[in-house]
């Protein structure tokens, strides 16, 4: 039990419907006496047809009645019964929002007078994930994410659902993702921020770099008198890409002259995503590498395809000289810095 509404003009409504349920049967009970009164004299030719229908229609009405009696009694008694709470599952009241003594009031909209949780042991973390990132989550994806009350602690669950239905504040789309997760010490509570993570993709014993490397661009003056610098390896790999674009194409086409195809520019395209531009120091001066790259999060980016190996030195940021400001990687849209200033980090 967890709530009693006042039951005394319930009850009151009850009786009275009660009393109109014993009326209804008491007219009924002489209906009937009536109708056999007159069906008895109605055989014996002592009354008429108009006398016979007349009983007969005054015992259906009261039927009728007695019915409608007992329809009303059975409303009330449902109403009766609502004014008793009870809780429809075994487990913890979070939070009670009426007191004793209050008035509650019937409305359109049904008020929330308790919120219960059935099992603290099983949580659910509903995750807002824009909509950028909604394709890469599946169903059965291991999670992890972190709360503010332990943040040394990392807890674990496992994608549950992907709701369907879009949530738009300020002209960002996210969708909500429901990830089921065992609380078996009750250390989480109802009502927590959570940072989630999702792991999406999953390799082991992989070449990995930081990805601040392939953000690397190195100042202008060391590198613009360096034959083999930046601008040659670019010039080479666009020739060995054209080149391989061409090939394709003929190996299609069956010829050396012609537009490449959308399958032909796709590929292309991809196989041109798939690269990253690395900078390791040859000589004292930086020198640029191709690489194919895999998958990679927010720190670290997998190799799959270079001449390095794993203790190599690559260069992930310049530092200023001393006098001149520093600045991080640079920006294509904004200028440039006199003296190649830059931010000369680990290398």
């Amino acid at each position: 039990l967890l709530a009693q509404l006042d039951p005394t003009f319930l009850q009151a409504s009850v009786n009275e419907q009660r009393a109109n349920v014993d009326r209804a049967k008491a007219q009924v009970s002489e209906a009937e006496r009536n109708f056999n009164r007159t069906s008895d004299l109605f055989a014996k030719s002592l009354v008429s047809q108009a006398d016979m229908d007349a009983a007969k229609t005054t015992l259906e009405a009261s039927n009728a009645s007695l019915a409608q009696a007992g329809a009303a009694l059975d409303r009330v008694s449902v109403n009766l019964r609502y004014a008793t709470i009870k809780a429809p599952i075994s487990g913890v009241v979070i939070s009670r929002n009426v007191d004793v003594g209050q008035t509650v009031a019937a409305s359109l909209q049904a008020p929330t007078l308790f919120t219960i949780a059935q099992d603290l042991r099983k949580m659910q973390v509903q995750a807002s994930i824009d909509e950028a990132d909604i394709g890469n989550v599946q169903i059965r994806q291991e999670a992890t994410f972190r709360v503010d009350s332990y943040p040394e602690e990392t807890f674990r669950g496992e994608v549950s659902q992907i709701r369907l239905a879009p949530v738009i504040t300020q002209n960002v789309v996210t969708y909500n993702v429901i990830i089921d997760v065992d609380n078996p010490q009750q250390k989480l509570m109802p009502g927590m921020t959570a940072t989630v993570s999702i792991e999406v993709t999953h390799k082991e014993n992989v070449l990995r770099v930081p990805v601040q490397a392939a953000r690397f661009v190195p100042p202008t003056d060391e590198t613009e008198d360096q034959p083999s610098g930046d601008r040659r390896a670019i010039r080479e790999t666009q020739r060995s890409d054209s080149s391989s674009a061409q090939g394709e194409r003929r190996d299609q086409r069956g010829g050396t002259n012609g537009n490449p195809s959308a399958e032909q520019r796709e590929k292309f395209a991809k196989r041109m995503a798939e690269r990253a531009r690395l900078w390791i120091l040859e000589n004292g001066k930086p020198k640029v590498i191709f690489v194919q790259k895999g998958i990679q999060n927010t720190r670290f980016m997998e190799i799959v395809e270079s001449s390095l190996k794993e203790g190599d030195e690559i260069i992930v940021g310049t530092n200023a000289p001393q006098g001149q400001q520093q600045v991080g990687t640079n920006n294509p849209f904004a200028p440039r810095m006199p003296g190649g200033g830059g931010r000369r980090g680990g290398i």
